[in-house]
């Protein structure tokens, strides 16, 4: 068995490219292996650097298997010319013919042995075209040559136990060498396998795993802010970026001009972010510190002063432009800035951000009512400035700060905390690990927004389409259950439609509402399916409380899911759920066979056990008990009346036959199962319900 080590090397890769490109390659190689019949014992392992892409696959076979394949041929009495034009077509060695016996008469076959070949002349065939089809998201071409990649080839390193492969791709032919880091170490090295190649490049100050990258720039920085009394501000995305974009990392403390400390820490931080990739340091008490890290590709002579010293002026530099916007947007109040929304466009359907401001004010005054502790003067005045920081200097630079800015002018020039707070957070939550406001402004807010921008795309028919959602509408849907559900909100989603729609004036007046309602309540119910599977709720239970209707209030929703799950989860619901499926499925075989449909009301005088007669009660007993519990949002008490069916129905398929030899009998007991069905009905479509470990 074998080792085959790939190298590509090439100028700086995208970070952003670089994980993606390892699962390709990977990806790419095994359906390589699995095509040409190579078994291997290892699974294929990839690496990648900004440099560098690597594959090595240990345990390869030193020679291609022999394959076997059949080829169909005349029958045997078919004329002479045609049995000798088969058998000229087949090889000279390594073919046995046979005659088999087939519906219409005897015909030849060739069972026709190809011979593999050694594994090193097949990958030097098969690797060109394998890197030819590797699926860049974006590649370019260079020089003369046709063949793409993501960056300019330089060298090509491919060795089949410890021995080279000889192929050629983007004029590069592969070879023997490959080098270390381009300053530390750029002599050629020689390895003859993936351990020495590991080593070799070690010694050449680069770090080829990732993983161990990323291990020595967390721990390095960490190191440097604890010297200082500090901790890492969490940014896992930015320590990514930051492991695809050195080789051999070396994190370095560097300061903060004391002078900038008084500008908002998000623009510190994305401005470090952002522009330099450097890693923000806080006290313990969460504030932003004077103090960044930054992470260099190289160990310097000075231990990093000069580095440090070089940051830490291109720094200062990008500070005084946004000291430069924060100083100019002060002068400015957010409500002076409200006449030029009107002259951005928010989307060509659905009218400017002036426009959507005044939908959002009227929005906001209407949601007060359904969020406890909601003021509705504060929050029309939260809603009216929401969207001013939009036509701001410091937006227009750093768009990510939409909102956050918008809260710190609010505070700037006097405005109540409960609104700052407000025009901050009504972009949250952004995503399922966002944090979702919970202050009663924040919420009306957030929730304006949300809804003005899921319903008007709707209503002017735009939705999603497949993995594609230009316009975010699923995450304003994911935002909408959050609000609604992380604060325990009783909206009516319906009615806050109408007031959506009420918004946008005669815009959508041809539009079906009911019809927009629906569609709106069933994309929520799909995205909340999601949500709450995330959650580690069964989906079938979702379905099958929502197949009993479609609910505008998304708590009472998920508590009747809630509830539901539960009693499923109790031994009464077990057996409760048994005895369903045999009724349903009873009443489901009698009716196809019959042509007719059960659902009528049993008769008491045809009841000849007392288990019929028990189970009659039960039922007569529990239909009303489970409407006023409904009624009353009382799912307990709906369950208990669920869960009171349970022997009854235990009993009566353990002592009646259904299928009596008496027809009027028999339809009475058909009618009583489907009665079961639709008492249980009531409460959620129990059909839905899967078998444990399927859902």
């Amino acid at each position: 068995m074998a080792e085959l080590l790939l190298e590509l090397f090439a100028e700086e890769m995208p970070a952003r490219m670089q994980e993606r490109a390892r699962a390709d390659l990977a990806q790419l190689l095994r359906g390589l292996f699995a095509d040409a019949g190579l078994a291997h014992a290892e699974p294929v392992r990839t690496f990648a650097t900004p440099q560098r892409l690597v594959a090595v696959v240990e345990g390869l076979p030193q020679h291609q298997p022999d394959r076997l394949s059949e080829r169909r041929g005349p029958r045997e009495d078919a004329p002479v010319a045609a049995i000798e034009g088969f058998k000229r077509a087949l090889p000279a060695e390594g073919v046995t013919v046979e005659v088999r016996e087939e519906k219409k008469g005897r015909v030849l076959w060739a069972i026709v042995r190809e011979p593999g070949i050694a594994t090193r002349e097949l990958l030097a065939a098969r690797l060109p075209e394998l890197l030819a089809r590797f699926p860049w998201p974006k590649s370019m071409r260079w020089g003369t040559g046709e063949a793409r990649w993501v960056r300019p080839l330089r060298s090509i390193l491919c060795l089949f136990d410890g021995e080279p492969v000889p192929f050629a791709f983007a004029g590069i032919e592969s070879g023997t060498t490959t080098r270390g880091h381009r300053f530390h170490a750029p002599a050629p090295l020689r390895p003859k396998s993936f351990a020495e190649y590991e080593r070799a490049l070690f010694g050449a100050r680069v770090v080829l795993d990732p993983a161990e990258r990323r291990r020595r720039i967390v721990e390095g920085a960490e190191r440097l802010a604890a010297a200082e009394g500090l901790r890492l501000v969490p940014d896992e995305a930015l320590v990514e970026e930051i492991v695809g974009l050195v080789e051999w990392p070396v994190p370095l403390l560097g300061r903060i001009d004391p002078a900038f400390m008084d500008i908002p820490s998000e623009v510190l931080v994305l401005t470090m972010r952002q522009n330099q990739r450097y890693l923000a340091l806080e006290s313990e008490d969460g504030r932003l510190a004077p103090c960044f890290v930054l992470v260099a590709n190289i160990e310097a002579r000075d231990g990093g002063s000069a580095i440090v010293a070089g940051n830490e002026r291109v720094l200062r530099a990008r500070l005084w432009d946004a000291r430069f916007f924060w100083e100019q947007d002060k002068k400015h109040s957010l409500e002076s800035r409200l006449p030029k929304l009107a002259g951005m466009v928010f989307h060509e359907k659905l009218g400017s951000q002036g426009e959507r401001v005044e939908r959002l004010v009227a929005l906001a005054g209407f949601l007060c009512a359904f969020v406890p502790g909601a003021d509705r003067i504060s929050s029309e005045r939260a809603a009216l400035l929401a969207k001013a920081d939009l036509v701001s200097g410091m937006v227009g630079e750093f768009p990510e700060l939409q909102g956050i800015m918008g809260g710190h002018y609010a505070r700037v020039q006097g405005e109540p905390e409960a609104i700052a707070r407000a025009i901050a957070e009504h972009y949250a939550p952004k995503g399922p690990e966002d944090r979702c406001p919970s202050a009663p402004t924040s919420v009306v807010v957030a929730l304006a927004d949300r809804l003005d921008h899921l319903v008007g795309f709707f209503a002017a028919g735009i939705r999603p389409t497949g993995t594609k959602d230009p316009f975010a509408l699923r995450r304003a849907a994911l935002g909408i259950i959050r609000l609604l559900s992380e604060n325990r909100l009783r909206l009516p989603l319906r009615r806050a439609f109408e007031a959506v729609l009420e918004g946008y004036g005669a815009r959508f007046a041809e539009v079906d509402r009911a019809a927009l309602a629906d569609e709106l309540l069933r994309f929520l119910a799909d995205r909340l399916v999601v949500h709450l599977r995330a959650e580690g709720v069964r989906h079938d239970h979702i379905a099958a409380v929502l197949a009993v209707g479609l609910d505008d209030d998304l708590v009472r929703l998920q508590a009747r899911v809630a509830a539901l799950r539960a009693f499923l989860e109790s031994e009464d619901g077990r057996n409760l759920l048994s005895g369903y499926r045999r009724a349903a499925n009873i009443v489901a075989i009698e009716e196809r066979k019959d042509g007719r449909s059960y659902r009528g009301e049993p008769s008491r005088a045809l009841l000849r056990s007392a288990e019929e007669m028990t189970l009659f009660d039960a039922l007569e007993a529990a239909s009303p008990r489970i409407a006023t519990a409904l009624a009353a949002e009382d799912w307990a008490g709906a369950m208990a009346a669920l869960a009171a069916l349970r022997r009854p129905i235990d009993a009566f398929f353990d002592r009646v036959m259904v299928n009596a030899p008496e027809p009027e009998l028999r339809v009475n007991r058909l009618f009583m199962l489907a009665r079961i069905r639709s008492a249980l009905g009531e409460v959620a479509d129990f059909a839905l319900i899967e078998e444990p470990g399927r859902a």
